[in-house]
């Protein structure tokens, strides 16, 4: 898997090489500053871009996954709206990947160091996956899985 911190947008040689070896890649959003003229559809738009570029390029639609890319080029109030509106990245058709254990953003919210963000990872981790994300990125590997298969659980369903 090849994890594109640009979604192909700084590099255009990697989405050849990504092409050329059949490697899933994930498209993940980024931007220089955080000015955005209208936050969802801005990033929707970009992200858009990058899976167009990626196909274009020789790269299989089903070998895409999208991180919209939370603590880059975001404030911590844009990591939390993108994350409440997590759903419209849905309408891309692509898995949606989130990575937001420890981040900044759960610091500044319970004013805790890195070392002490669990509960506000695990908070995250429950809220994505009830807003639409297939895969979560985390540090703590074994708590998080109980997080995640519960909330799955929950949201998606379970049988015994």
């Amino acid at each position: 898997i090849v994890n594109d911190v640009w979604g192909f947008m700084a590099d255009p040689m990697m989405v050849k090489v990504v092409a050329e070896t059949g490697a899933v890649a994930i498209l993940m959003h980024n931007q220089d500053g955080t000015f955005y003229k209208n936050l969802m559809p801005d990033i929707i738009t970009q992200v858009r871009s990058m899976i167009d570029f990626a196909v274009e390029s020789g790269v299989d639609f089903d070998k895409l996954i999208i991180d919209p890319g939370i603590g880059f080029g975001k404030t911590s109030e844009q990591n939390l709206e993108v994350l409440r509106n997590l759903l419209e990245f849905t309408t891309l058709g692509r898995p949606v990947m989130l990575g937001m254990s420890r981040k900044s953003t759960i610091g500044y919210v319970l004013d805790l160091p890195v070392e002490d963000r669990l509960e506000g990872t695990a908070a995250s981790v429950a809220l994505s996956i009830a807003f639409g994300a297939d895969i979560v990125r985390v540090h703590d590997v074994k708590e998080m899985v109980r997080v995640s298969r519960m909330s799955d659980a929950i949201v998606r369903g379970w049988t015994h």
